[in-house]
């Protein structure tokens, strides 16, 4: 009863194939698969039917085997007929879904059932002369309810998998109504109250995207979606130190220019991933890369190799017009000013030498035709050979470049001495300092988005492209952000919120330059054959086990402390607002004691010593209460969280 390899394939373009050993029979729902756990669920169910085909071309089976068949048949029909009492009930739940659901249900209890009848063997079957019976008299019927099933059931699941899709969608918009109003408090009270409502969506939403990231098979929706989900975790806590010395400094012209780039960017984040779950059609998935040399050289050496089989499978112009194609983007590199002679004299060399191994080629290439050659002649492999090895070395020499150069400025940005320089400019109020420590920082900005840029020419395949070019939008807005936060502190060297917002935004481009130098070794693991280590998609929370469409699983606790985490800073971000008002009041205390001259002035400190006090020990008993409801409020929420219903029915496919 074990399924032959190579009998199975679930695919992208396909939900589930089965074949028989003839290669007759395929069983093709003709929906996408675009998740694993989807595709690791129909698994189960193609092995058992392929089971029951591959006995289908024994014509004669002995009693036990023919009782394993039964058996397995049984077993495909109850657990249809579980699966499909789930679904029934999701339809019932889901009106919008009620119709198709309900549809395909129907057709999978009705394959299910027409299995059961086939596998079913009777009594008054007669043996054979041989002691054997003969069984599955109709082929035809048992292909066709095992199509049916496949492709019923498999249309249950990708329904139920727009459940997932719309409560994303859900999600994000309850996070862009709540921005909205953030973005129009005009008082801390109503900030605090709202944000704290915020940071719960964004975590919700945290959660929902993390294990939509790890359930997608393309990789390089993966790589897409960790990317938004990275500008969403880093702008939270911008979000909250941008808007508070907004509400803080009122009049600030370069608070506010802060403020809105952050609500912008994290809209713009927000978009991508819907983008992604939806695939809509706008930008998001239809945007074309930018033409990596690397795709470029594997392009060029696949048409110079085809040459070996089909001498007209590509033109002498065709190669030629590739290969200066090629040539035209390691610009990127001989352009730059930060590339020293010697490399743009080695790049050079390497473009011209391909140059000319490549006219060899079309040079011997022109001599096979005319002799009327059916395949490669000597002189044309030794070109072949030639051409390829050259566009290699030019792709070793450009990877070398771009590595050294990222190498180099990790190890001068690890210092962060223009951030340091900032930091105390600003701290100390010097604008002019701040305006040419910033120039230095736009510098710097510049040679990382340059240098992003040329490992993504030589990154080695698409999802490290996406994480590149991520790479080099972060660098380009934070850079920007850091010097506008920069000025505002400046302008009020007192505030301590201006202060922590500064920090913040430092933190964000110290964590990309740590996030860069992972990138780097993920490009030299891939340029050396080496799989490395699987990049971990960082996230707020950050999922250690995705809750799959297959298995209903509890989220890990690291999620829960992801989540106190959050909202603990929250209330520190409270606590620190409440603190700057009683240093208001402390002001006033010292000014009074200064003052202190007639018994009303003392009887006027002591009073305000004692709401002072007052206020503080409230704060404190306030701030206990708070800590101990967030740390009840978030065990609840997650405990019911792991708790939900909707997509038990897919459990019952384990049974399989």
């Amino acid at each position: 009863g074990s399924v032959q390899p190579g009998l199975i394939g679930i695919s992208g373009s396909s939900a589930g194939m089965a074949s028989s050993p003839s290669g007759n029979s395929n069983f093709d729902s003709g929906l996408e698969i675009k998740t694993r756990s989807v595709e690791q669920t129909l698994i189960p169910l193609v092995s058992q039917i392929t089971t029951l085909i591959n006995h289908k071309d024994k014509p004669k089976k002995s009693e036990r085997t023919q009782a394993a068949i039964h058996r397995v048949g049984q077993a495909v029909s109850v657990a249809v007929g579980r699966f499909v009492t789930v679904g029934e009930a999701i339809a019932t739940e889901n009106q919008e879904l009620k119709d198709e659901m309900g549809q395909a249900c129907f057709e999978a209890r009705r394959a299910g059932d027409a299995i059961a009848q086939l596998t079913d063997v009777g009594p008054a079957l007669p043996f054979q002369s041989d002691g054997l019976v003969t069984v599955f008299s109709d082929r035809t019927g048992m292909v066709k309810a095992a199509r049916l099933l496949l492709s019923s059931v498999t249309k249950v699941l990708v329904l139920a998998d727009r459940i997932v899709i719309k409560q994303i969608i859900t999600s994000r918009n309850k996070v862009l109504v709540t921005l909205e109003h953030l973005e129009r408090v005009s008082t801390f009270q109503e900030f605090v109250q709202i944000f704290s409502q915020f940071g719960n969506e964004m975590v919700e939403f945290a959660h929902l995207t993390g294990d939509r990231q790890n359930d997608l098979k393309d990789e390089k929706k993966k790589a897409r979606m960790a990317a938004a989900r990275a500008v969403l975790e880093k702008c939270t806590m911008m979000l909250l130190t941008a808007s508070k010395t907004c509400l803080r400094h009122p009049d600030c012209e370069s608070a506010r220019i802060n403020k809105d780039a952050v609500f912008h960017r994290m809209r713009c984040a927000l978009e991508q991933v819907i983008e992604i779950v939806t695939e809509a059609r706008s930008c998001g998935e239809n945007k074309i890369l930018p033409a990596s040399i690397y795709n470029g050289i594997k392009d060029f050496k696949f048409s110079v190799e085809c040459l070996r089989e089909n001498l007209n499978s590509s033109s002498p112009q065709s190669m030629g017009s590739q290969l200066e194609a090629l040539v035209e983007r390691t610009e990127d590199f001989t352009d730059s000013a930060y590339t020293s002679h010697e490399q743009r004299q080695a790049i050079l060399s390497l473009c011209q030498l391909a140059r000319q191994d490549t006219q060899q080629l079309v040079h011997a290439w022109a001599e096979a035709q005319s002799v009327h050659a059916k395949e490669a002649t000597e002189d044309m492999e030794v070109a072949i050979l030639k051409t390829c090895h050259s566009v290699s070395d030019l792709r070793r020499e450009l990877h070398k470049v771009a590595v050294i150069r990222a190498s180099d400025l990790l190890k001068v940005h690890g210092e962060q001495l223009p951030l340091r320089a900032l930091k105390a400019a600003g701290a100390e109020g010097k604008l002019e300092a701040v305006a040419e420590y910033s120039r230095t920082l736009t510098e710097q900005k510049e040679q990382l988005v340059e240098t992003c840029r040329l490992l993504c020419h030589v990154s080695g395949n698409e999802p490290l492209e996406i994480t590149c070019i991520h790479a080099e939008e972060t660098f380009h807005v934070i850079g920007p952000q850091i010097m506008s936060a920069a000025q505002t502190l400046a302008l009020h060297p007192s505030s301590k919120i201006a202060k922590e917002n500064l920090e913040v935004f430092c933190e964000a481009w110290e964590s990309q330059l740590c996030d860069m130098a992972l990138l780097l070794r993920e490009i030299n693991d891939v340029f050396e054959g080496r799989r490395g280590d699987k990049r971990s998609y960082l996230s707020l929370p950050r999922p250690g086990v995705s809750i799959t469409i297959s298995i209903l699983m509890n989220i890990p606790e690291q999620t829960s402390m992801a989540k106190l985490g959050l909202e603990l800073r929250l209330l520190s971000s409270d606590v620190d607002t409440e603190v700057e008002k009683w240093e208001e009041q402390e002001h006033d205390i010292v000014r009074q004691s200064q003052s202190l001259v007639l018994s009303e002035e003392g009887l006027q400190l002591c009073s305000s010593l004692r709401t002072f006090s007052t206020q503080v020990y409230t704060d404190a008993i306030n701030l206990s209460l708070s800590l101990e409801h967030t740390q009840f409020k978030a065990g609840y929420q997650i405990t019911m969280y792991s708790h939900k219903t909707h997509f038990q029915m897919f459990c019952t496919l384990s049974t399989l």
